[in-house]
């Protein structure tokens, strides 16, 4: 590689660093809704979508919106296809039996709310619930992660949302840290030296692997965007049972994901800042409970983010890749700084429990611009995910990114061996063969 072009990487990498700074904004203290002169207007009328025994109501979407403000937002609907799930809602949220309904379009076309809070964890509901909201003028919604379940469904959502003003935001909640800004400026400023690498890895539990991926994945890819860029390419390798993973070990994966495969997980990406994003998940290979998250590696550090965890960032000075004979120390990072005590009293509240993304997503109704966590943030990191399982089934091959519109390359993979199986003696693609070499899918 020549100089000139190692040349042009640091200072991309510089570049998106010291960029980082407004790519990280945190709506903290967002001051209430105010009209055209400047007068406070009335608060955001929300409606929320659930539905119990399939997702349910996400990671708190529905009671949220009652810490807030009352000056902010409002519930006036919910909507739960399950009867005995839709009466207890009603009741969770302080609404009346009739602001009750058990057709989530029924709601939107009576009511015509501002927002929208679709909470399911189950993302094969998304797609149809984001395009219904948008077509009903819902001026914004908020949207329990991962976004959908390929990039055809991606594609719809951001569409409909252009086509009628829509703002979407993901619940990628350690997206909007106030500390971001300051692992940006500690980049940049050299604490850790040159940046060298990303590393994430996932909560490695029951879900790991594929499942993993999907969900707790989608955290660390979002974060990794802000930090190195637009991903460029990836190439991944996919295992199950100590073996490369086959289009037969294709599963229905849990939580609406839609097709799924293997128990390890080993991906790494080309990002825009020329350095890598790599990541990793086994299962069972955690203890129980154990968190997850990114870490920024550097030759003179590491910057460790801890999802969900306050402190969200600490810090261990020194080469990762020497060692030294003193013990090195891990330092918490706050918003104020290194080794500095956090100076936002409620940041659980705030992060944990949304206040400051849906603050941001209604500081962008207003302003008329993106969310920081949006749809094409939502749509890249389910083309990553969709980039991990097309270069494992073509033998680790790099795969270019962004990727076009498409379904997910697993149900593709299925269909090939479903064709194969019915051609006698035809190999199926991706699949060892047996030692007579025929293929080997018995």
């Amino acid at each position: 590689m020549t100089k000139s072009i190692l040349t042009r990487r640091r200072l991309l990498q510089a570049t998106l660093t010291a960029g980082a700074a407004h790519a990280w904004r945190t709506p903290f203290g967002t001051p209430a809704r105010a009209t055209a002169a400047g007068q406070a207007a009335a608060p955001f009328r929300v409606a929320v979508i659930g539905h119990t025994g399939r997702g349910n109501y996400g990671h708190q979407l529905d009671t949220l919106w009652g810490q807030l403000p009352p000056e902010l937002a409002t519930v006036v609907a919910v909507a739960d296809a399950h009867a005995d799930g839709l009466s207890a809602a009603t009741g969770r949220l302080g609404l009346p039996a009739d602001a009750g309904f058990q057709d989530y379009r029924a709601m939107l076309a009576e009511v015509r709310p501002d927002v929208v809070s679709i909470a399911p964890r189950h993302i094969d509901q998304h797609h149809a619930m984001a395009i219904a909201a948008a077509e009903a003028g819902a001026a914004g919604i908020y949207m329990e992660k991962p976004f959908c379940r390929d990039l055809v469904e991606a594609d719809a959502i951001v569409e409909a949302c252009r086509a009628s003003n829509t703002k979407l935001a993901l619940a990628h909640r350690n997206r909007y840290h106030p500390v971001l800004p300051v692992v940006a400026r500690l980049i940049e400023e050299g604490a850790i030296g040159r940046l060298l690498e990303l590393r994430g890895r996932g909560k490695e539990d029951h879900r790991g692997g594929g499942l993993d991926l999907w969900v707790l994945g989608s955290h660390v890819f979002d974060l990794a965007l802000g930090f190195a860029g637009q991903p460029l390419a990836c190439s991944a390798h996919i295992q199950q049972d100590g073996r490369p993973a086959t289009a037969a070990d294709v599963f229905e994966g849990d939580e609406g994901v839609g097709p799924l495969v293997g128990d390890q997980i080993h991906a790494r990406f080309e990002m825009e800042a020329g350095v890598p994003l790599f990541f990793d998940s086994i299962k069972e290979a955690a203890p129980r409970g154990a968190p997850f998250g990114l870490q920024l590696v550097g030759t003179g550090g590491i910057i460790d983010l801890r999802v969900d965890l306050e402190p969200l960032v600490h810090l261990m000075e020194g080469n990762p890749f020497v060692p030294a004979p003193e013990l090195r120390r891990w330092v918490p990072v706050t918003s104020a700084g290194v080794d500095q005590p956090e100076p936002v009293a409620d940041i659980r509240h705030q992060i944990g429990g949304h206040g400051a993304a849906v603050r941001d997503l209604f500081a962008a109704i207003r302003e008329d611009r993106a969310p920081l966590c949006g749809a094409i943030e939502g749509r890249t990191v389910v083309a990553m995910t969709m980039a991990v399982f097309e270069s494992h089934r073509h033998g680790g091959a790099r795969v270019a990114l962004p990727q076009p519109s498409g379904p997910n390359p697993l149900a593709g993979w299925q269909q090939a061996r479903s064709v194969a199986l019915a051609t006698v003696g035809r190999a199926v693609p991706g699949e060892p063969r047996s030692q007579d070499g025929r293929g080997g899918w018995g």
